[in-house]
């Protein structure tokens, strides 16, 4: 399997991210006080369903539900449940497409309600470190610079950034090669090239680095359990450069946010 895609290729795999973000789109307007994941989960399912897709986590690696949704300490890999959110919570919610047989995943982690000042400083580092390790996603970099970038923001606020756990590269699969770690040097691991397109993904604990593997096989929480925080874009290397295929704009709309954060990614597609 090639790591570098064609334009033709990179276009159907904006599509089916695009429509990820539609979907964090409609949930971001029903994230409040009171709502349980499994109805977030029921939303989404009916939605990507109604736009000719597949939901691309339902069934993969026999995982049981269309979302992830990770509450406070959860890091990844929530399953949807029954248990409303509270004022205060943040909800990591991670979703993933299948259309034309290529993927598209990515995620957005939300306020519920009014969060403390230390929340809301973790979810702007965390946000922050994701477009400052996209920025090293080009042509003649390695996978260390990504990594390097997002390690080098997030603890220098004291910020725990998880190893275990990695972004990928995504296409006609979901995980594809490189793996793409939120920490490294600079200068090692893959050579970056032109076509290659990964999903960049800052897990990022309040503390500790650490975590703990639960017993349903897919839940992952903060060893401390403290809050953990994590965005994901979709990118692509395109003359040399990191274009985003993905987007938060649709969240932004549901929730009245003013954002140029994607700009300087949009250069290929309009």
């Amino acid at each position: 399997m090639s790591l570098q895609k064609t334009l033709e290729e990179i276009e159907l795999i904006r599509e089916s991210a695009l429509l990820v973000s539609k979907t964090l789109g409609v949930l971001a307007k029903e994230i409040k006080e009171g709502v349980t994941t499994l109805m977030l989960d029921k939303i989404a399912e009916e939605f990507i369903r109604d736009n000719d897709a597949t939901p691309g986590f339902l069934g993969l690696y026999d995982f049981p539900n269309t979302l992830c949704t990770s509450p406070n300490s959860q890091v990844v890999h929530g399953i949807p449940n029954n248990e409303p959110l509270k004022n205060g919570d943040i909800i990591s919610i991670d979703c993933g497409v299948l259309k034309n047989n290529f993927y598209g995943d990515h995620a957005y982690t939300f306020a519920v309600g009014e969060v403390s000042d230390n929340i809301k400083k973790l979810l702007k580092v965390t946000k922050e470190s994701l477009y400052i390790g996209i920025k090293e996603f080009k042509l003649g970099n390695r996978v260390g610079d990504i990594g390097f970038a997002i390690q080098n923001h997030c603890e220098k606020s004291g910020y725990g950034v998880v190893r275990e756990l990695v972004g990928h590269g995504i296409g006609k699969i979901m995980h594809e090669k490189p793996e793409i770690p939120n920490y490294g040097r600079k200068g090692t691991g893959k050579k970056l090239q032109e076509g290659m397109v990964v999903a960049i993904e800052p897990m990022i604990n309040m503390k500790t680095p650490k975590i703990i593997q639960h017993d349903d096989g897919w839940t992952i929480t903060t060893r401390d359990n403290l809050p953990s925080v994590h965005f994901e874009h979709n990118i692509a290397i395109i003359e040399g450069q990191p274009e985003i295929l993905s987007t938060f704009e649709y969240i932004y709309d549901s929730l009245k946010v003013s954002s140029n954060e994607e700009d300087e990614f949009h250069n290929y597609f309009s």
